[in-house]
């Protein structure tokens, strides 16, 4: 008696293959339904108003504003468009060990907090200290640099 050539595997992926016709057909079905019962009108067109927004009503031409092409600026702010920001800040030493020769520096506007090594320093400082200071960019971070002490007279 000869074998069947049927395997099993070979009729679980006829199977899958079946239900996977059948899902789709009903799915068909269902959309057609659908569109039978609600009727296909939709958003015909979209439009987009003067405030950028999708709209399905066409916008108002007396909102239109005219942009002129020299005034569209594509790519990075120029180095000498920027405002010049005063390189000097001030800040309050937070930490500062004289034996290792490093500590840290808190700016007193942003709170930002800058380490500084003693020779980035200027004067002699200590903690809890009223310093200016200039920022350089280290291996780990900005650093302060120029780091003089404020005297309060």
């Amino acid at each position: 008696m000869a074998k069947s050539q049927q395997t099993f595997n070979k009729s679980e992926k006829e199977k899958k293959r079946l239900k996977k016709r059948e899902d789709k057909r009903k799915k068909m079905d269902a959309r057609k339904s659908e569109r039978d019962e609600h009727g296909t009108d939709g958003i015909k067109f979209a439009y987009v108003d003067h405030m950028g927004n999708l709209v399905d009503t066409p916008p108002d031409p007396d909102l239109k504003v005219e942009i002129e092409l020299e005034d569209i600026a594509i790519g990075v702010t120029k180095k000498e468009d920027l405002p010049q920001e005063d390189p000097v800040k001030k800040g309050k030493v937070s930490f500062f060990d004289s034996s290792k020769g490093f500590g840290f520096i808190i700016e007193v506007i942003s709170g930002e907090k800058y380490f500084t090594h003693v020779s980035g320093l200027i004067d002699t400082i200590v903690e809890n200290d009223q310093v200016s200071f200039e920022l350089e960019r280290g291996m780990r971070g900005m650093n302060a640099v120029k780091v003089t002490k404020i005297n309060k007279e």
